[in-house]
């Protein structure tokens, strides 16, 4: 199984695209959130993956640099299905407020013809915290990460021998998604910037963590690997070793900070 982040930035990056990545289990693709625009289809095509073949896609919330991006994803499935040139079906997860919202947006933005496969052979699919799914052949729970700002979901993926993968979200893990993110094998969460420019990018004032905060809370939960995205993007050449400077100073497991289209062998 590999993770290939299709983008590593926070809403405003523009020297990277936002953050979403695609989970290649054997050929079996899952992405998580798409992205503010058509460039997804660009870092698809980028990271070698062919967009046909995403066909389980779930989407954290509502914001617009995770969320047109699926958008985008919804017209071109639509588009080739009437066509005639795509096979079988494809799923949406999100909770209900992103699904309405999908359902809308398409509505308003896609023409009779594309739409009309919506509920047919594109599945929007609600789900309620802690409901489990199986994608890709994988038990996968959903849970609610009790976001101050916007409604939003993480997720937890069990692995093989019984560990898991854990998604936060963008935001700080919750004393609720701890019971998710406690021992996981990896763990994917956002860390704005490095809590030594803390006073430059004023994280908090997002409701977002810094590279300390987010290696310490791994550091107690016994995270073994952990992965940091959703970053500021001023200096993304020293990025990767910066982080890992002062992350390694509060976190003593593997600590990943990866570049756009890079992949990272999970098991």
């Amino acid at each position: 199984m590999d993770i290939t982040m299709l983008g590593t930035g926070n809403a405003l990056a523009t020297e990277c695209y936002n953050t979403c990545f695609v989970i290649d289990d054997g050929g079996r693709l899952f992405m998580v959130d798409g992205g503010g625009g058509n460039g997804v289809l660009r870092q698809l095509r980028a990271a070698g993956f062919d967009w046909m073949g995403v066909r389980e896609i779930f989407v954290t919330h509502k914001h617009i640099d995770h969320l047109l991006g699926i958008v985008w994803m919804m017209r071109v499935i639509c588009q080739s299905m009437d066509q005639g040139v795509y096979e079988g079906e494809a799923h949406i997860y999100a909770h209900d407020e992103v699904i309405s919202l999908l359902r809308w947006l398409a509505d308003e933005l896609l023409v009779p013809k594309q739409t009309r496969f919506i509920g047919d052979r594109l599945q929007l699919i609600p789900v309620v915290d802690g409901e489990q799914r199986i994608i890709n052949g994988r038990r996968v729970t959903f849970f609610d990460i009790h976001s101050t700002k916007a409604k939003q979901f993480g997720f937890c993926m069990e692995l093989d021998g019984g560990e898991k993968l854990t998604c936060c979200g963008d935001e700080p893990c919750s004393p609720y998604g701890e019971q998710y993110a406690n021992n996981s094998a990896w763990l994917l969460h956002e860390a704005f910037c490095l809590h030594a420019q803390a006073d430059v990018f004023r994280p908090y004032e997002k409701h977002h963590s810094t590279v300390k905060d987010a290696c310490e809370l791994a550091e107690r939960l016994h995270v073994r690997n952990l992965l940091l995205y959703h970053t500021e993007d001023s200096n993304l050449a020293e990025r990767k070793a910066r982080y890992a400077a002062e992350g390694e100073r509060y976190f003593s497991g593997k600590l990943w900070v990866p570049d756009d289209l890079e992949t990272i062998t999970i098991q």
